[in-house]
């Protein structure tokens, strides 16, 4: 049996509540590969419900590795990496299967696409300030690009040629005010050992990163346009950015669990 075409790739922990969405959203793919880090809710479940192929990881080595994991894992001559909280619009997944169809027919065609993201906070479409559209490698030749080491805040390498598609990816990126809290202050720990290892990090700079951080999406970035939105997004970055440079000033502590990849 030749290799599927397209391979869907998905890391996960506790999910339940939306892993459905995201895989269904990629019903067309001839292999979805979902890679778990000790889900304690239903995901595991629900991913195998709908045809996934569930691998579970017993350690948590950072969003850049684990990301590298599902792509070994994964065997399609293409691969799209999605976020447990991403949905393939409508648009973009004709984009994509319209690229599958190409390379199907033996087209000469790029080895990444970039895709633009339209994200949510709290079910609402944010449209300006750190939130606004942005554009995410995604989809690309499996073996010509791989994601970078970062804990946090990993990349797509890929030094090939690349082209963007047509359509949004849905980022539902916070379910509430909470959600965004938690997240937002998560990031900053693992964001804090990056700027540590780099010798930056103090209160000084926390403050003064953090005030920019706030003006630059509020203002600069316009996000006071997208109303009470907008100024959440710009206090939660100011406050995750103001909790990463203070907490690099800090001695290291040591980890209590493997951490969470959402």
């Amino acid at each position: 049996m030749s290799d599927p075409l397209l391979s869907v790739t998905v890391i996960t922990r506790n999910e339940g509540h939306r892993i459905g969405r995201c895989l269904e959203s990629v019903a067309f793919a001839d292999e979805r590969v979902v890679l778990d880090s000790g889900s304690t809710d239903d995901t595991v479940a629900l991913a195998r419900s709908l045809g996934a192929r569930v691998i579970q990881s017993a350690d948590w080595p950072g969003f850049g590795p684990q990301k590298n994991r599902a792509l070994d894992a994964a065997t399609g001559h293409w691969v799209l990496s999605l976020d447990a909280d991403e949905v393939v619009g409508p648009e973009l997944s004709r984009s994509i299967q319209a690229v599958l169809a190409r390379a199907a027919r033996g087209e000469a065609l790029p080895d990444a696409y970039w895709i633009t993201r339209s994200s949510r906070y709290c079910g609402r479409t944010i449209r300006f300030g750190d939130w606004r559209n942005d554009r995410v490698l995604r989809l690309f030749r499996r073996g010509h690009a791989r994601f970078s080491d970062d804990l946090v805040h990993e990349r797509l390498v890929c030094s090939g040629r690349q082209d963007t598609l047509s359509g949004l990816l849905e980022h539902d990126s916070v379910d509430s005010p909470a959600d965004a809290r938690e997240k937002a202050e998560r990031y900053a720990r693992l964001g804090a050992d990056k700027l540590r290892a780099r010798g930056r990090g103090g209160l000084v700079p926390a403050l003064t990163h953090g005030l920019w951080t706030f003006l630059r999406g509020y203002l600069l970035r316009l996000g006071l346009l997208d109303g009470s939105a907008g100024f959440a997004i710009a206090w939660l970055n100011a406050r995750s950015t103001f909790l990463r440079y203070r907490l690099a000033g800090l001695p290291a502590a040591v980890p209590s669990s493997p951490g969470d990849p959402t």
